[in-house]
């Protein structure tokens, strides 16, 4: 209930309510599916949440790397026949979206508006101009790659079974950075990682008490909105450097968690306090 309370002040939430958007429910979509043993659930929910809303697809890398196969495929057959489905409903917009418009980023917003949180959103205002999937994006986005695979090795380190929290939301948030765009309300998945830090297996750690409370109060403060009082408009890429560096918060921020997150059990291997969230675990699901 605290959580609750306090979340809906949250930017992600705030503009998730503005906009009328549905990213909530498709968190607790994926959530359910990554809790869930069943492989023909997990792989339901996964598969409906992409067809509703692309995003929730990045979810199959969690499967693949548990070796949840069967989840991972049957995931990817639910989302075909969402496919299928409004191609049989709506022949010629389903075509239409899944030919022309779906390769075009810029046919859901601007991509350089100080609201989109991805690296390509971040480097385009740097630039100044549209970067497009060029050098420096690709660049950034390798590096999240190498830091989010070593912080997923980390989640799994703690016990003989996955961290199934902290895993979806290392993928997630690597995801968040892959795409073209993340909105503001795309970022609901920061309430996971800060409950998962704050209450989770490295809760007595200081540093994780930081993170997780520096993303609050980030995310209370809504920098990316303030930002966006100072853009000339949301259509224009080009602004001034102070403004185009602040816009990198959440990709910085998140680069700087997925690092604690890899290092995390190499720097504090145990210790009387928190030995038993290291040792193996004989509920594996809890």
């Amino acid at each position: 209930m605290l959580w609750t309370a306090v979340a809906i002040w949250i930017e992600p939430l705030r503009s998730t309510f503005d906009y009328g958007q549905i990213n909530v429910v498709l968190v607790l979509a994926v959530l359910w599916a990554v809790y869930s043993s069943r492989w023909w659930v997990s792989g339901l929910l996964v598969g409906l949440a992409a067809g509703i809303k692309l995003t929730p697809a990045v979810a199959g890398l969690h499967f693949v790397g548990a070796r949840r196969w069967g989840a991972a495929v049957f995931s990817a057959v639910v989302f075909v026949c969402t496919v299928l489905l409004s191609l049989l409903v709506v022949g010629g917009q389903a075509r239409y979206y899944f030919t022309d418009l779906l390769g075009d980023a810029g046919r859901i917003g601007p991509i350089g508006t100080s609201f989109n949180q991805s690296w390509r959103g971040a480097i385009s205002r740097i630039l100044g101009h549209d970067a497009g999937y060029g050098p420096w994006v690709l660049a950034a986005i390798a590096v999240t790659a190498i830091l989010a695979w070593f912080a997923w090795r980390a989640v799994g380190a703690f016990t003989d079974h996955l961290d199934r929290l902290g895993s979806i939301v290392v993928v997630s948030l690597f995801g968040l950075l892959l795409s073209p765009i993340s909105w503001t309300h795309h970022w609901v998945w920061l309430l996971p990682l800060m409950i998962w830090l704050i209450e989770g297996p490295y809760r007595y750690l200081g540093e994780a008490q930081i993170l997780g409370w520096g993303w609050l109060v980030l995310t209370l403060v809504g920098v990316p909105w303030l930002l966006s009082f100072a853009q000339p408009t949301i259509w224009v890429i080009s602004r001034p450097w102070y403004l185009a560096w602040a816009g990198l918060v959440y990709p910085v921020a998140t680069l700087a968690t997925l690092a604690w997150i890899a290092t995390a059990p190499v720097r504090f291997p145990g210790g009387r306090r928190f030995r038993r969230y290291l040792e193996p675990s004989p509920h594996p699901y809890r």
